[in-house]
This record gives C-alpha cells, structure tokens and sequence, in this order.
C-alpha cells in the first residue's frame, strides 16, 4: 500500500511539474518541491525562477507581477532555499542562495545568501548559515 501511495505521489509531482515548466513557462528547477497548496503568479509565469533543491511549504505566495503599479517583474529564488508556510515573496525579489524564510513572513526586497528571514516585513535575523537540501538548516553554531 505504502508503495502504490508514493508512486502516485511522485506521479502528481511530475504532472504538476509539467504544467508549470511546459505550459506556463516557469523556470522551476527539477530538484525543487514546490507543494501542493503554494500559489505560484500565473498572471507572468515566465517571471517565476526557482532554483536547485528550494522546497516552498503549502500557503506559499510569489509573485511575479503588481497589478496597482502595472509591473511585471523577474522574481528569483536561489538554490537550497525554504520557504515557509504562507509567506510571501512580493514582485521583483531576488532571494539568495542557502536561504530560510520563515512562516507569513513577508518578503519586499532582495535578500543576500546564507540567513534567515522572518516577520512582516522580513527582516534578517541570522546570517552565515549554511543549508542542505530543501533548506534544512546544518548546524553550525
């Protein structure tokens, strides 16, 4: 049972992958999970890049596009990042490499590699971290 509830798993992450890769256009990483319940911008798909072992947690929101500036803009995700549950990385932001971003925070402008992000809006709150796939933190105190 166990094995059929994991390949039917892996056969709604592949289908969902197709749809957002092929059919919207965005650049999403192969090694990437993007949940199920996260909200990627299909108003500019094409302006959604997502990088190498990035996990983004269910609520979820980027956005690649504000409708009351009449903008549409490239939003970048780096490599090994979490993004928390209902956060939300606004129009244009650039999100560096080895990345966590806490839950509901709210991220407004470009973030550097290597720290943690949290609150609204985020603000760094540690940096010089080092992560592993899909974001998990290594402990290097």
């Amino acid at each position: 049972m166990v094995k059929i509830r994991n390949f039917i798993r892996l056969v709604a992450i592949f289908i969902r992958y197709f749809i957002l890769t092929r059919i919207y256009g965005m650049d999403i990483s192969r090694t990437a999970r993007i949940s199920f319940g996260a909200k990627l911008d299909k108003t500019n798909p094409k302006g959604i890049h997502i990088g190498e072992e990035t996990f983004v947690a269910s609520g979820a929101i980027i956005l690649s596009h504000d409708f009351c500036k009449n903008k549409h803009a490239d939003t970048y995700i780096g490599t090994r990042c979490f993004i928390g549950v209902n956060a939300v990385i606004l129009c244009g932001v650039s999100i560096g490499d080895n990345c966590v971003i806490g839950a509901g925070a709210i991220v407004t402008k470009d973030v550097p590699s290597n720290c943690i992000l949290a609150g609204n809006p985020a603000r760094i709150i540690r940096e010089g971290i080092t992560t592993t796939k899909f974001g998990q933190l290594v402990n290097n105190e």
